[in-house]
């Protein structure tokens, strides 16, 4: 048969669609891009002199910043929705009734202004800092997860510590940024599709969830932390719904507030704002996020989905298992190594260091609009292969090469770093010097975005 036929052209695309579609819908039901970006952001940044040794800001309330800059935020952020329009492809435009208006009433001014970042509008945003792996916040000062975030899990499904912040207290630049750049992941982005069963999911006019369950609660943030800008024009064919992936919206719009805020003189906004910026570009060095299925290639794709057309569905549901799996594995791996290194104070283990790695930054254009897409995205994208080749060698066959095997599922608490720590030294050196090269990447976006920030040398 051949592709010239629109018949058994529909036919493939159609199948191709199914194949995206569940292997999204399993990537974005049960992980995070990098997790707790935080651990990442303390290193990026403390190779940034003008961030790390920056004089440190007083702490102010959401409200207080609000109501002294409720003009201007009208007129930035009508801008900023005029600039989407034009610039953000498939861009679900802002309902009328949700712009935000100067001089309304005091008691409804938060909510309106989260109804027009179109943000979950249960999140309760406090002042807070997220403590480093083995700190204990000041007596009297710790925050309950629950302050932080609006995900219903337990206490154990992140062992993280907050330290509560008051209005006028001094904290580091550093500080802000990286607690800021977790803060996507606790609820910001979840609720906001019109089938998500929430009433501010159907006034926001971001239409139905593109993929991923929409009965699930952190499914529907997979939309505004991915970017699949550099697929095949039949991948594109088949799967319209790739399209609506929207980082550079909210990377634009949150970089955008925290310019506006740094120039009238709300610095702590200024840098938390950045950091919400901050995670969307952290997210799209991943290559799990910036490729549909890394490791299968637009032939194989077409080959599996003929041999599931002719009833043999084996092949398509191992190569969605063996992606998810490699996916979470990264992940997981990562986050424990990166927590392991501060809890026993080890400042040069090889990840914290190929974070603090500024080597390659100069080479790298200043920040631009273009930059998500054109750089962040695409190198991810080039690496996505490359990076499901090197885990078959590095990582036991049993995570990644098993479909019978359900990644946090068959083994929730698994650590795949205290594992590797009893694997044959190659695959540890394997490991190591791959997720080295990731972290660097992290590194170096995170730097050149928060550069742009900084008066031009």
């Amino acid at each position: 048969m051949s592709l010239n036929s629109p018949n058994t052209l529909y036919r493939y695309c159609r199948s191709i669609r199914w194949l995206i579609f569940v292997a999204l819908t399993g990537t974005a039901t049960l992980s995070f891009a990098w997790s707790d970006h935080t651990l990442g952001t303390w290193q990026a940044l403390a190779a940034m002199p003008a961030i790390a040794g920056a004089p440190p800001v007083a702490a102010e309330t959401l409200d207080a910043f609000l109501a002294a800059e409720d003009t201007g935020l009208q007129a930035l952020l009508a801008q900023e929705e005029q600039w989407a329009r034009r610039n953000v492809p498939v861009y679900p435009p802002q309902p009328d009734a949700l712009q935000f208006r100067a001089g309304g009433p005091p008691a409804t001014r938060r909510q309106r202004f989260m109804a027009a970042l179109r943000i979950n509008p249960d999140c309760q945003l406090p002042l807070f800092l997220q403590m480093r792996p083995g700190t204990q916040p000041p007596p009297g000062s710790n925050l309950p997860w629950t302050g932080v975030t609006t995900l219903r899990r337990d206490t154990t499904a992140r062992e993280t510590q907050y330290q509560r912040l008051h209005p006028g207290e001094q904290v580091a630049v550093l500080e802000v940024v990286a607690s800021a750049s977790a803060e996507p992941d606790d609820g910001l982005d979840i609720g906001l599709w019109e089938d998500n069963g929430t009433p501010y999911g159907r006034r926001y006019g971001f239409g139905k969830q593109p993929f991923g369950d929409p009965a699930l609660e952190f499914s529907g943030q997979a939309p505004f932390h991915m970017g699949f800008f550099h697929e095949s024009w039949i991948i594109y064919k088949a799967a319209r719904f790739l399209r609506r992936t929207y980082p550079e919206y909210r990377i634009h719009l949150y970089r955008s507030l925290a310019a506006y805020a740094l120039k009238t003189g709300h610095p702590y906004w200024g840098w938390r704002f950045a950091g919400w910026a901050l995670h969307y570009v952290q997210d799209l060095t991943q290559p799990y996020h910036a490729n549909v299925l890394p490791g299968v290639s637009t032939v194989r794709m077409l080959w599996i989905n003929a041999l599931d057309i002719a009833g043999w569905h084996g092949p398509k549901d191992r190569a969605i298992r063996l992606v998810s799996n490699r996916h979470l594995a990264l992940e997981n791996y990562q986050y424990h190594r990166m927590r392991d290194a501060y809890l026993h104070k080890n400042p040069m283990d090889a990840l914290l260091r190929a974070t603090r790695n500024t080597s390659k930054d100069a080479a790298q254009a200043p920040w631009s609009d273009a930059t998500p897409r054109q750089v962040v995205s695409q190198q991810a994208y080039d690496w996505a292969d490359r990076t499901d080749r090197m885990l078959e060698h590095a990582l036991p066959a049993k995570y990644i090469s098993d479909p019978a095997y359900v990644f946090e599922q068959t083994e929730p608490d698994i650590d795949l770093f205290a594992v590797l720590q009893r694997a044959p030294q190659n695959m540890r050196d394997d490991m190591t010097q791959l997720v080295s090269e990731l972290m660097q990447h992290f590194g170096t976006q995170s730097r050149v975005f928060m550069a742009s920030f900084l008066p031009r040398p």
